[in-house]
């Protein structure tokens, strides 16, 4: 009698196993970019150079040390946030318009009270972060409206688990194949 593998079920998991693999190799790239950028974000963390910035494009780097104007206060909010010495409370946040007429949040500084601070907009000097598709936020530094210093934003912060994320691929890919040929086994043996 021939034994005949099945098709069907054989190309399904070929075509998981591919597909697993392919997710190894994309996180291996992800992981070359986001080194690529932790590069940057150290660098411009290093540079104390503080640059005056409208709201304009090109954007700052990450980390880096800005002064810009919040011409008007959108709205307030505190948000959780820890202070300098790593006490839990509420970084008090402002929506401004910058003089270019976009958008940025400003970490005004930190309190215990979730009371939203009073602040209507000033000169803001701080570090600068991007925040992808919700736009750029600015960690006053030093604090305002009477507030308390906010934690420093730390780049050492930023996940990088890209590596890990690739070897659990590649380890699904395996154990996916080693699954399917105890399967197969069985199933040539018991024909």
């Amino acid at each position: 009698m021939i034994r005949r593998i099945p098709i069907l079920p054989t190309l399904l998991v070929l075509i998981a196993v591919g597909v697993m693999i392919r997710l190894g190799f994309w996180q291996l790239e992800r992981l070359h970019v986001k080194e690529a950028m932790l590069t940057g974000v150290e660098a411009a963390e290093a540079d104390t150079t503080v640059r005056a910035w409208r709201g304009d494009l090109p954007a700052p780097r990450a980390y880096s040390q800005i002064s810009t104007e919040c011409s008007k206060v959108t709205g307030m909010a505190p948000q959780s946030g820890q202070n300098a010495s790593h006490q839990s409370g509420w970084a008090q946040v402002a929506d401004c318009v910058l003089p270019s007429g976009t958008r940025a949040q400003v970490v005004l500084g930190w309190s215990s009270q979730p009371l939203p601070a009073n602040w209507s907009g000033g000169a803001v000097t701080g570090t600068y972060l991007a925040r992808g598709k919700d736009g750029s936020a600015i960690v006053a530094d030093p604090p305002l409206a009477g507030l308390q210093p906010n934690a420093t934003p730390d780049p050492r912060n930023i996940p990088n688990n890209h590596l890990a994320y690739a070897v659990q691929w590649f380890l699904f890919a395996g154990v996916a194949l080693i699954i399917y040929a105890i399967a197969l086994r069985k199933r040539l043996r018991a024909d």
